[in-house]
């Protein structure tokens, strides 16, 4: 193996006792190996690039792609020059692959117990190697259409882009991530070899390997399968239509589906959204102490929903942000939303006039420490969290040293600034 095609750096936790390293290869892609002592592997190889990333330049002009195109790109690289598919070479090796899209990142994974190098060989040539032609095209477009019809039945997903599209009046977040079946009707191979040759660039990818496994053999493996030509950085990548004013674009949405009892997704917009990873990643980990002291299944304002019948059981909440986006939600079943709505506005005006509790905050941090340190239980929420963590610039581990250095003052000065009226959503799928 050509040792010197790497540059490591090791990262250490002492707060979580845990340890990974980074190794850059040559050619700009970074591989992160997480040794844990478990029984299965996962592998990850991922570029940051989603369905908000819908335009770029190609030979010094613009090119603005249909929305869904990098979904569409995520199923066709499965599919092989020689007629295979990816997923059943997995399949024979023992492997369960999978993959995703979402609105700022692709990801191609596997787990196994065994047979790790040879599967994280198939892994990177595959990714590497795209094949599209127009009849492949065609034939996808079938399957992509049945499945954007599938989560246009689906009222959770419904109420979810509902809410987007109240809060967003042009950032393309407010788009299905699989598109629309007019959008997707204007795919063509063409189109997605611009796209692969624009976005999978290594400097725009990471490689992730969890599990039980040895350094040298997995950069080995990258050694002997990353093509020599697989180089060069990413084409001038743009993020369109990102400016939002601060209010919500639309306060109320409203669908009809066959739904038992109506569905809800409140939505407040954030763009106060700083530009420096570390602000960001420090303002998640306020907001998730923060939502926790307010909207916490043990707190004041879910008890009194739920025992007086205004609210289903079910009831989740958590704050989003990344390099051009983030927003609050809450969501829930109701008979009445806009009466839910109110009740969680007359709960905030409460905590404003009476202010926060000292033993409610080391209680909600405590809470939220422990789901972080939690997620180093398992291999694949290991490997999907650091994923997110590089595609915004950061270590996973930053997290928890976050979270360790928010104070009641940082909550109460978050608060302060957050749960306007006039950034708010509230998307509604009522029944028919």
């Amino acid at each position: 193996m050509k040792t010197d095609c790497f540059i490591k750096t090791t990262y250490e936790s002492s707060l979580l006792d845990e340890r990974y390293d980074k190794y850059t290869h040559s050619s700009g892609l970074e591989v992160y190996v997480f040794p844990k002592k478990f029984s299965t592997t996962y592998a990850l190889f991922g570029v940051k690039y989603g369905s908000i990333n819908n335009s770029f330049f190609k030979d010094g002009k613009k090119i603005t792609v249909p929305d869904g195109i990098a979904h569409f790109l995520e199923h066709k690289l499965f599919f092989n020059e020689d007629g295979s598919d990816s997923f059943e070479r997995f399949s024979e090796l023992g492997c369960d692959p999978n993959a995703y899209t979402s609105f700022n990142k692709t990801a191609y994974l596997f787990s196994c117990t065994d047979n790790l190098l040879p599967s994280l060989a198939e892994l990177i040539t595959f990714v590497t190697h795209p094949y599209f032609t127009p009849e492949s095209v065609a034939s996808e477009l079938g399957i992509i259409g049945e499945e954007i019809r599938m989560y246009d039945d689906n009222p959770g997903d419904r109420c979810f882009y509902g809410m987007l599209e109240g809060m967003y009046k042009n950032h393309s977040i407010r788009k299905n991530i699989c598109g629309s079946q007019s959008s997707i009707a204007r795919i063509s191979a063409d189109t997605l070899y611009d796209c692969y040759n624009a976005f999978y660039k290594p400097s725009n990818m990471a490689l992730i390997v969890c599990g039980n496994v040895n350094a040298d053999d997995v950069l080995s493996v990258i050694d002997k399968n990353l093509p020599t030509d697989f180089c060069g950085d990413a084409v001038g990548i743009i993020n369109e239509n990102t400016i939002e004013e601060r209010t919500a674009y639309r306060e109320y949405v409203e669908q009809s589906m066959q739904v038992s009892k109506p569905l809800f997704n409140i939505g407040f917009k954030d763009i106060d959204i700083s530009k420096n990873p570390l602000e960001r990643q420090k303002k998640d980990a306020v907001m998730a102490i923060l939502n926790e002291m307010l909207f916490s299944r043990a707190g004041e304002l879910y008890s009194d929903l739920v025992e007086n019948k205004f609210i289903s059981p079910s009831w989740s909440y958590g704050y989003t942000i990344s390099e051009t986006f983030a927003y609050n939600s809450i969501a829930g079943e109701a008979n009445e939303p806009k009466l839910v709505l109110e009740k969680i506005f007359s709960h905030l005006e409460k905590t404003r006039a009476e202010g926060f509790c000292d033993e409610d905050f080391h209680r909600a941090k405590r809470v939220m420490y422990a789901e972080a340190v939690r997620l180093f239980d398992s291999v694949e929420s290991i490997a999907n969290t650091l994923f997110s963590f590089v595609c915004e610039d950061a270590s996973i581990f930053e997290y928890a040293d976050a979270l360790d250095s928010v104070t009641l003052d940082d909550v109460k000065e978050a608060f302060k600034n957050s749960f306007d009226r006039s950034t708010v959503t509230l998307s509604v799928i009522k029944s028919l």
